[in-house]
């Protein structure tokens, strides 16, 4: 995590994360496109999507969540911050020729071997099937269902812990506390997700979320009665209702929000501890 000397106030507790370990190199213009943004806006041009705006132009880089080419070695080139994701993400050579971006695990090193397939040793960085993996062990990309592609634990510093092996599936538990499972047919990453000290980044200044593209949010206790259920009010008021709720009087707190007949819902074997 690197600080700075507080010239500022607003400098005084702004931290970055440490970017000295990423290659000093431009993206690869064959695996980046630029996408449209709509400031939260529909095709009406409506906003229907609050706090959207503005930013810094960014490229989106494509990521090869599956990493299909088994058996084909590979080498890492690269490692690059990628604005669209809190990870970093590594460019790597495989031995055809081809170069794609993946998801860098920690500790991933510039001229590190890596290898996908059911064969592939059981290292930091290789990818292989859930079934191979040994209890105890800690994955990351995980596919939901064989050959999609990483959907699971793709954010920076996660890490998924394999609990067990039974009956065709592999129980996955997650950061949250919830214990799933996971067909052991579907591929893996082993290892944690780089960039841990992500979520100890402290902003400083409401400037640096505007280069990020979030507008400024107004508390609702501060609007008017017309504008937002908690308005109003001669003061500083309670928030005057039962529940917490959105702008438009949806409950928020502690409403639950996931289907009761979710097809997933059978591979769910213990729920997310409750927040007290």
């Amino acid at each position: 995590m690197k600080k700075f000397n507080p010239t500022t106030p607003s400098r005084r507790f702004m931290t970055v994360a440490d970017y000295a370990a990423l290659s000093d190199v431009k993206p690869t213009k064959a695996l980046t496109t630029r996408l449209k943004k709509n400031a939260g806006r529909n095709n009406s041009g409506r906003i229907t999507m609050r706090h959207q705006g503005g930013g810094n132009k960014i490229l989106y880089r494509s990521i090869d969540f599956k990493q299909d080419k088994i058996g084909v070695p590979a080498r890492v080139e690269t490692i690059e911050y990628d604005p669209y994701r809190t990870a970093f993400i590594a460019r790597v050579v495989y031995a055809d020729g081809e170069r794609r971006y993946i998801l860098a695990p920690h500790g991933l090193a510039v001229g590190t071997k890596i290898v996908s397939g059911p064969e592939a040793p059981l290292e930091a960085g290789n990818r292989t099937l859930l079934r191979r993996i040994p209890v105890g062990a800690f994955v990351h990309n995980i596919e939901f269902f064989p050959g999609r592609g990483g959907a699971l634990g793709r954010s920076a510093g996660l890490a998924i812990q394999v609990l067990a092996h039974e009956d065709g599936f592999t129980h996955l538990k997650m950061p949250s506390g919830e214990v799933r499972k996971v067909s052991w047919d579907c591929y893996a990453t082993i290892g944690t997700v780089s960039n841990p000290e992500y979520d100890l980044v402290t902003i400083g200044k409401a400037g640096r979320t505007r280069w990020m593209g979030v507008r400024p949010t107004v508390r609702g206790s501060a609007m008017n009665p017309r504008d937002h259920p908690y308005g109003g009010g001669e003061g500083r008021q309670p928030r005057g209702t039962k529940r917490p709720k959105t702008k438009w009087g949806k409950i928020t707190g502690g409403h639950k929000t996931r289907r009761k007949k979710k097809w997933s819902n059978s591979l769910i074997v213990k729920r997310r501890p409750k927040i007290r």
